[in-house]
C-alpha cells in the first residue's frame, strides 16, 4: 500500500456515488481534490456535487480500470460492492482503505468471529444453518434477532424471534430470502443505542469523535443526539474501544463502530461500517472537522482533523416523505437547523433522503419546534430530547 501523501489537485476514485459520496466531495472540494465516481446512475448525488461520474455497474471490469486509470486513489462510500472489485482495482491503484475490512464487514459470522477473537465484546451470537440449531440458538441466548449474514442494510433481512413458536417460521422465511449459513443474535437489554466514529491514517494516527446517542425508528436510524446523556466514564470507554478496533482491524480511513450500553455501563458493540456513518453527519456542523474530511485526510495520509465538538447537536434523518413534509415548512426553519439534501428525486418509504443538524445548547429547546413540524415521532422525540 502507498503511504505516500496526497497532495491537493490530486485526483479521488469513489466507488458509488450515494449521499456518503456527494458529502466526501463537498468536503474534497474544499481540500483541493478532483473526483470520479463510478455509479450506475449518471445522476447520482455524487454528480450533483461535482464530480465525474462513470455510469457503470459497481462490478464492471472495464470501467474499473478506467477509473483505476484516471484517479491517484479509490476509497469506497459503502459495503454493498463486491470484495472482488476492490481486489481488482487494489492491483491498479492505491486503495488505502483496502479489501480486508469491507470483506469481514459484509459478513456478520466473520465480522462477530473476528472482534470476538480479538478480545473485543460483542452481542452473543449463534451459527444457524438449520430450524434444529436455530431452536438450540433460542434455548440458550432466549430472545434473538435472525439475520442473513450479508446484505439487510437499515433492518432488511432480519427476523424477530421472541418464542419457541416462531423459530419455524422465521427460518422459513428468512430462507425464502437468502442462503444459509444465517446468524442468530440475543436481543440483549440495552439502556441505550451509542456510536463512535474513528478515523485511522496509515501511519496509525487515530482519532475518535464524541460519542453519539442514537435513537432508531424501524430499525432505520432517526436521531443522533451529541453529547450523549452517558457519564464520562462511559464516554471514555467508548472512544477507547473505537480506537482499539480501528488498530486492531488495521482501518485506513472512518469507521463507524455501534455499540449497546447496558445496565450494568459496560459496552457491546453491535456492529461496525468502515466508512463515513450515518450517525456521522453532525460532525459537519458541530465539530471543526467533519467526519467526510476526515476520512479524506486518513486515505490521502494528511494528519488528521481536530475532533473537539463546538456545540451540543442533534442529528435527524430525513426519511421517505419526511422531506416533502419538511419543504412544505422550509419558512420556520430555526436559525440553528442546518439542512443537508442528498438530491434523490424519487421518495420511497425508508430511503434516507437528507438530514438536519441542529446545533443548539439544549437540545430540550428545540423539543417544541420539532414537535410543531409533525415530522418525526413525538413519544420518540419526547424520550429522545428531554
Amino acid at each position: 500500500m502507498n503511504h505516500k501523501l496526497l497532495p491537493p489537485g490530486a485526483t479521488i476514485g469513489l466507488l458509488g456515488g450515494g449521499q456518503l459520496a456527494q458529502m466526501l466531495v463537498h468536503a474534497g472540494n474544499a481540500m483541493g481534490f478532483h473526483f470520479v465516481a463510478l455509479d450506475p446512475n449518471p445522476a447520482c448525488p455524487a454528480f450533483f456535487a461535482g464530480a465525474e461520474v462513470l455510469a457503470a455497474p459497481y462490478g464492471d471490469r472495464v470501467a474499473l480500470a478506467e477509473l483505476a486509470k484516471r484517479c491517484d486513489l479509490v476509497t469506497y462510500e459503502f459495503e454493498n460492492v463486491a470484495v472482488s472489485g476492490v481486489e481488482f482495482l487494489e492491483s491498479q491503484v492505491s486503495v488505502p482503505q483496502g479489501s480486508r475490512l469491507l470483506a469481514l464487514s459484509q459478513h456478520r459470522i466473520r465480522e462477530k468471529s473476528t472482534l470476538q477473537e480479538q478480545g473485543f465484546p460483542v452481542t452473543p451470537f449463534w451459527i444457524v444453518r438449520s430450524v434444529a440449531e436455530l431452536m438450540e440458538a433460542h434455548e440458550v441466548l432466549g430472545l434473538l434477532m435472525l439475520k442473513t449474514v450479508s446484505g439487510g442494510y437499515d433492518g432488511k433481512g432480519q427476523q424477530k424471534i421472541t418464542s419457541a413458536a416462531a423459530v419455524e417460521p422465521s427460518f422459513a422465511e428468512l430462507s425464502r430470502k437468502a442462503e444459509l449459513p444465517f446468524i442468530a443474535e440475543a436481543l440483549v437489554e440495552f439502556k441505550q443505542e451509542l456510536s463512535v466514529v474513528v478515523a485511522r491514517t496509515p501511519s496509525g494516527e487515530v482519532a475518535g469523535f464524541p460519542v453519539g446517542e442514537n435513537v432508531h425508528e424501524k430499525n432505520i436510524l432517526t436521531l443522533t443526539r451529541v453529547p450523549a446523556r452517558i457519564n464520562p466514564s462511559v464516554e471514555a470507554q467508548a472512544t477507547r474501544l473505537g480506537e482499539q478496533v480501528a488498530d486492531a482491524l488495521s482501518l485506513v480511513g472512518v469507521l463507524g463502530l455501534e455499540l449497546f450500553l447496558l445496565p450494568d455501563n459496560t459496552l457491546l458493540v453491535n456492529e461496525l461500517a468502515p466508512r463515513p456513518h450515518n450517525s456521522g453527519h453532525y460532525t459537519q456542523d458541530a465539530c471543526a472537522t467533519s467526519q467526510f474530511e476526515q476520512h479524506l485526510r486518513a486515505v490521502a495520509a494528511w494528519p488528521l482533523g481536530a475532533t473537539t465538538l463546538h456545540t451540543p447537536v442533534v442529528m435527524l434523518n430525513l426519511i421517505g416523505d419526511q422531506l416533502s413534509r419538511m419543504l412544505e415548512q422550509l419558512d420556520r426553519l430555526p436559525a440553528a437547523a442546518h439542512l443537508h439534501l442528498y438530491h434523490k428525486h424519487e421518495i420511497r418509504e425508508g430511503r434516507k433522503m437528507g438530514h438536519l443538524n441542529f446545533t443548539c445548547d439544549d437540545p430540550a429547546r428545540i423539543l417544541e419546534t420539532l414537535n410543531s413540524c409533525g415530522i418525526w415521532t413525538p413519544s420518540l422525540l419526547e424520550n429522545a430530547l428531554r
